[in-house]
């Protein structure tokens, strides 16, 4: 089953049309005639990667399922200014009822896939992950982290339920509680699932021994300078994967790399990303 057939993906597709079309839309009922035929082109009009061809094909079908599609560039195709990503044959007006939802989908999710691999590109040769966060769109994370796939990077996890993070505010609540992070990777290996990774996060290369000695999977360095994050990476020793986070940027992404880290993750991939400029013209 593709991305763009799976239940989650249909709500999304019919709840995104019925938000921009569900008073209708007067401007072409007024002027388009219903039985009008043309021809169109979604054209991109930036250089990146693109992604979410299937979904914005999907939109189209689902305003009309007349309308017909033609695929020239698949998902992960990089693209320059003036390819012609895909055409569409039939009613004008479905066309036109169509065009905002399937671009928006399709310029936000090439967007992703771009600025993922300019990151990828950027680490190019070293043995690291890039990888995204749940700092997604709401109800949007299933197909933003699907353009994450599509630009080179990894995900992350996908909920809450994925894997265990212990976060700083885990840690300052069980603190409260007396709690060492010794004790608290303890507690976690007894009351959670054993099929679990679990994953803790530090601000120092002290704390980063320290969940390693205490048997942490990954150990996730928050915004740690780069000093700090070479000296974890050597007390930790393989013990467990090392995964570098906060404010890593795309000048600063290869030194990063270059700690000797495994895994560097990224929000800004899906929280902040500009949208790839694509467009729809009537031929």
């Amino acid at each position: 089953m593709g991305l763009s057939n799976t239940p989650q993906a249909k709500r999304f597709i019919a709840q995104a049309i019925a938000e921009d079309l569900g008073q209708g839309d007067v401007t072409t009922e007024a002027l388009i005639p219903k039985t009008q035929q043309g021809r169109a082109s979604i054209v991109a009009k930036a250089s990146g990667i693109i992604a979410g061809v299937e979904i914005a094909k999907h939109v189209f079908l689902k305003v009309d399922p007349e309308l017909k599609l033609t695929t020239l560039i698949e998902d992960g195709t990089e693209v320059k200014p003036g390819d012609i990503v895909a055409k569409i044959e039939g009613r004008i007006a479905s066309i036109l009822k169509a065009e905002r939802v399937a671009l928006n989908l399709l310029q936000r999710l090439s967007g992703i896939a771009s600025e993922t691999s300019q990151y990828v590109r950027a680490i190019n040769g070293l043995p690291v992950q890039i990888t995204d966060t749940r700092k997604t769109t709401p109800c949007l994370r299933m197909l933003e982290k699907y353009a994450v796939q599509v630009g080179g990077g990894k995900n992350h996890r996908m909920h809450l339920g994925d894997g265990i993070l212990i976060k700083d505010n885990h840690l300052a609540a069980l603190r409260h509680q007396g709690l060492g992070i010794k004790e608290i990777v303890t507690r976690t290996r007894q009351k959670a699932s054993p099929k679990l990774k679990i994953e803790v996060e530090v601000k120092t290369p002290q704390e980063a021994v320290e969940a390693a000695g205490a048997g942490a999977d990954i150990i996730m360095l928050d915004n740690m300078g780069l000093e700090d994050m070479r000296q974890a990476v050597q007390l930790i020793k393989g013990r467990a994967l090392i995964e570098a986070s906060g404010g890593i940027t795309l000048d600063k992404v290869r030194a990063v790399a270059e700690t000797g880290v495994d895994l560097i993750s990224i929000g800004a991939l899906t929280h902040s990303v500009k949208a790839l400029d694509i467009s729809l013209e009537l031929d």
